[in-house]
């Protein structure tokens, strides 16, 4: 019976959206507040277990669309006359 207690825990911590479908916005929302709630420390452990390993989907879902983004942004080089060539990147490495 604790057993089943401990799933159903878990379960209703992981409830939500696929953290794949998420906007970069939603995702961090959701993000901070599960920092919220385990730097509260009135989490069953359990439930922390499951929340945090969501917060590593959703850590990394915020770092995937920012890279999609940064790659994205560029900068419009131009020739000596002014016109465009091409792009480069914003901040290149």
């Amino acid at each position: 019976m604790a057993e089943t207690s401990k799933t159903d825990a878990k379960t209703k911590a992981a409830a939500g959206p696929a953290v794949s479908s998420l906007s970069f916005e939603a995702a961090l929302a959701e993000l901070e507040s599960i920092v919220q709630r385990l730097e509260a420390g009135n989490v069953p452990l359990e439930e922390s277990i499951a929340i945090y390993e969501r917060g590593e989907a959703l850590k990394k879902r915020c770092e995937a669309l920012l890279g999609e983004a940064e790659a994205r942004v560029a900068t419009i080089t131009r020739d000596a006359d002014g016109r465009p060539t091409g792009t480069a990147p914003l901040d290149p490495a």
